[in-house]
């Protein structure tokens, strides 16, 4: 399934959403349920206004990037938005919040961080440092990691981050990231059918966050840049054998006796206050860091609450994880433009198949793109059940066989799939084409 993400926003601006007959024309044409229900606490799409509250006021913003349509987070994102009374509290006394809904206004320098997922937050000083970013996903599910007591642990933290500043500048230096050559959105080179998204934001042209990371991948397949290291974007803690505590943010929970971190001299229970010299506020900020790493061998720094500064040695490949869960995916190629879940267990049974076989039934062909009218011409059709690709058994989620099959195959190539049809078992050959 392909994420429909227009993330948005939250910042901190002078004036809040007031009346329905007031609200802003792009809440309705957007149909954002979540702030029409909100009348004294978040301000509708000016960071302007509310960076010169944050300096007025002395007060870090609160900005949180939200799919609206996108069912995913929905939940969350409705506790956040005005059904946390904690949250509402934390926000209104103590930050500048305000719902920025559209991605083309984005500064993309400023805000950096992972544009797959279904809904994020950031929290920054007037003056652009960074103090952390919360919001984390997984091939779990979009909310395994999010919740209104780990948001509001990092927000605690944020707040003593900004009670110290700028005297611990120096641990916030690299939080905002390297510095981005091309800062709008509509101005990046792959970002596709970019004339069209101009103008005034309706769902129809609304630049979406995961559209952000499928024109970096545009180009870089362009450029001949693009390689498998390329999916692994924010890898987990899990990556260097440390599973934090979800709803704290950076206590460890335990040690991957098999992962890199477990020579280290980590305890569990002790906290994470720094990661290569960042200051550490949430699982997001540790991935932050991560993300700017090689997949090879590094040297990772890390300081615990309790035990001091430690060294964890990764070597190559520490990255690779289950990424087929991004929606920035499908922008890669090859591609076949085709839907094919698991079988289910009724019909697994019917065709004798064996669970470690593995089987996808095509449930749609996409045959107004290249793609899908090369899948019908090689004979198959709606209903035909997968059973192996290259000789091999597809043992996996429909997302999981398009990200091996990007991942394993290129334009120009014939992949050889085996099907069963009405009882019947048959092969075939698709010609691999944009």
């Amino acid at each position: 399934m392909k994420f429909t993400i227009n993330l948005f926003v939250l910042f901190a601006c002078a004036s809040p959403i007031l009346a329905a007959d007031k609200l802003p024309r792009l809440l309705e044409a957007i149909n954002d349920d979540h702030a029409r229900a909100v009348t004294d606490l978040w301000t509708y799409n000016d960071i302007p206004s509310a960076l010169a509250e944050a300096r007025k006021e002395n007060k870090p913003l609160f900005v949180t990037f939200r799919c609206v349509p996108c069912r995913d987070c929905k939940g969350f994102d409705a506790e956040v938005a005005n059904g946390s009374d904690t949250i509402a509290k934390m926000a209104k006394e103590h930050f500048i919040p305000v719902r920025q809904v559209e991605m083309k206004a984005v500064d993309l320098d400023q805000f950096q961080f992972d544009h797959d997922l279904n809904w994020a937050a950031m929290f920054i000083n007037a003056d652009g440092t960074v103090y952390a970013r919360y919001g984390t996903q997984s091939a779990e599910g979009a909310d395994a990691y999010n919740s209104i007591t780990g948001l509001k642990k990092t927000m605690e933290r944020v707040l003593e981050l900004h009670k110290n500043y700028p005297k611990n500048k120096e641990s916030l230096a690299q939080k905002r990231g390297p510095k981005k050559a091309i800062r709008s959105a509509l101005e990046l080179p792959g970002m596709a059918n970019a004339a069209s998204l101009e103008g005034l934001t309706t769902r129809k042209n609304c630049i979406h966050c995961h559209m952000i990371h499928d024109a970096e991948n545009r180009i870089a397949q362009e450029r001949g840049t693009f390689t498998n290291d390329n999916f692994y974007r924010y890898p987990l803690p899990q990556n260097i054998g440390l599973e934090i505590v979800r709803d704290h943010g950076t206590k460890i929970e335990s040690i991957n006796s098999q992962g890199p971190a477990s020579q280290s001299g980590l305890k569990i229970g002790e906290e994470l206050k720094s990661v290569n010299g960042q200051a550490i506020a949430s699982i997001a900020d540790i991935q932050f860091v991560l993300h700017h790493l090689p997949n090879d061998d590094v040297m990772l720094k890390v300081t615990g609450s309790q035990s001091g500064p430690h060294e964890i040695s990764l070597k190559k490949g520490w990255k690779v994880t289950d990424a087929s869960w991004r929606g920035s995916n499908w922008s890669v190629t090859p591609n076949l433009n085709t839907w094919a879940p698991p079988v289910d267990e009724k019909k697994r049974k019917a065709l004798n198949i064996p669970e470690s076989q593995g089987a996808l039934e095509v449930k749609f062909i996409n045959g107004s793109k290249a793609p899908g009218r090369a899948v019908k011409k090689a004979g198959i059709r709606v209903g035909d059940v997968l059973i192996e690709m290259d000789g091999k058994p597809i043992a996996m989620t429909n997302q999981q066989w398009n990200l091996d099959l990007k991942m394993n195959y290129k334009i120009g190539d014939k992949l050889p799939l085996t099907y069963i049809r009405n009882g019947k078992r048959y092969t075939a050959e698709v010609e691999l084409v944009k």
